[in-house]
């Protein structure tokens, strides 16, 4: 098995999950397959009048709790695979936050950086019509991912609403408030990190004023994440993104680099620090440590000079199988990703029932929502990975693959 395979690694950790379950035979290697894959081609119009065929993807894996929801991803490297294993994983991250959902995942293969905006909205509402077939609010509703944002949610929604002459808001997340949107939806997910990064410092007795953190990619989740952790009292001394990182060991300026960012596109170049790469961040010596980039960044080739006390998964699948063990052996307290970064599909949720109903909640009241679902499921790993004496991602699996074969089970097999 090729380590940075997303999916073999997905199966993976099914596999040690459902050893420790009484599940049939036949419920076990169910839920091992996504329920239905597309894959469409499909020609855009570029500004310079040439045509160019693009690849994309939406994959299904389950649907025994109610319509699928995951995100879509704009990256050159999306890969058939990729896909599966993140709607694995979106499967056990709704369940385990007791979301009435399904998971699944789509993504293009295109790099967004290299697009105007033009070219961008085009592919957009393309791939957007190509995917329609299984997109609605009651079977299917996608959210952002990674190289896409609220602006691409909002024109996949008009493209669809077009397509049937009324608006449906419903049939995706993440979207402007103005057009029907939560309030929250941005920062819930790097806000979800930090609850859960909050609750594993309270389980083991580390202070929070102080504590050093270091952030593996800035975007939406990794801002927010650092943003957060800065407002906490942490001291935030690395962070990085795709065109490099800055390091202080006194602690960065966050609310000063978040302006850098936004005024530069990048980290890189932010006066007062050292430079750092990827690599020499996720093997400093914090107490927090947040992968909140792609998959695949600690494998077993790092694992063993990983050195923070709590590392919580920003990122889908940041940690391989491989890594997970040696990490485990080193006594790091690992906040998987299906509950650390579970806060944004929880408002995304949220978003969807507001939606639904065309009545609309205040931000405080989602904040307390959020927080009441995350740390719910924080304890029930917990408590789970203590009376199995299983690893907290184990347990997170446990828990969310047992409640997805429960409703397989009452629901029946049809015919």
């Amino acid at each position: 098995m090729a380590e940075t395979n997303p999916y073999q690694n997905a199966l993976a950790q099914y596999d040690k999950a459902v050893a420790h379950l009484n599940l049939k035979r036949g419920i076990v290697e169910h839920l091992r397959y996504p329920k239905r894959e597309l894959t469409v081609n499909f020609p855009v119009k570029m500004d310079s009048g040439d045509v160019k065929v693009f690849t994309g993807f939406r994959v299904h894996h389950n649907t025994a709790l109610g319509p699928t929801k995951g995100g879509i991803r704009y990256h050159q490297d999306v890969t058939l695979d990729e896909m599966r294993a993140l709607a694995m994983w979106m499967t056990w991250k709704c369940s385990l936050m007791g979301l009435p959902y399904g998971g699944a995942k789509g993504g293009v293969i295109v790099d967004p950086k290299t697009l105007s905006a033009q070219e961008i909205e085009t592919l957009t509402r393309r791939y957007a019509t190509e995917i329609s077939i299984l997109m609605n609010p009651q079977s299917d509703v996608p959210a952002p991912d990674v190289g896409t944002n609220g602006q691409i949610m909002a024109w996949i929604m008009d493209t669809y609403s077009m397509h049937h002459g009324f608006s449906m808001p419903a049939v995706v997340t993440g979207k402007p408030i103005e057009i029907g949107g939560s309030q929250g939806r941005i920062e819930a997910t790097g806000r979800g990190v930090m609850v859960t990064a909050r609750e594993a410092m309270k389980h083991l007795n580390l202070p929070i004023e102080g504590t050093t953190v270091a952030v593996q990619g800035f975007g939406n989740v990794g801002s927010i994440a650092a943003r957060t952790a800065h407002e906490m009292g942490m001291k935030v001394i690395a962070v990085t993104d795709v065109t490099g990182g800055v390091y202080n060991r006194n602690g960065l300026d966050i609310p000063a680099l978040t302006n850098h960012l936004a005024a530069t596109r990048s980290v890189a170049g932010f006066p007062g620090v050292d430079s750092i790469t990827n690599e020499e961040l996720l093997t400093l010596k914090v107490d927090l440590l947040i992968p909140a980039a792609l998959e695949n960044q600690i494998t077993s080739a790092n694992a063993g000079s990983v050195k923070c006390k709590v590392l919580a998964e920003g990122a889908n699948g940041p940690t391989t199988p491989e890594a997970d063990n040696i990490l485990n052996d080193k006594g790091i307290f690992i906040i998987p990703d299906v509950l650390c970064n579970g806060g944004g599909v929880v408002v995304s949720y949220f978003e969807w029932v507001q939606d639904l109903q065309s009545f609309f909640w205040e931000e405080v009241e989602i904040n307390k929502q959020l927080e009441r679902h995350v740390t719910k499921a924080f304890k029930n790993v917990l408590d789970t990975a203590q009376r199995l004496k299983i690893d907290n991602r184990t347990a997170a699996q446990v828990l969310a693959i047992q409640r997805v074969a429960d409703a397989t089970m009452i629901r029946g097999i049809y015919p």
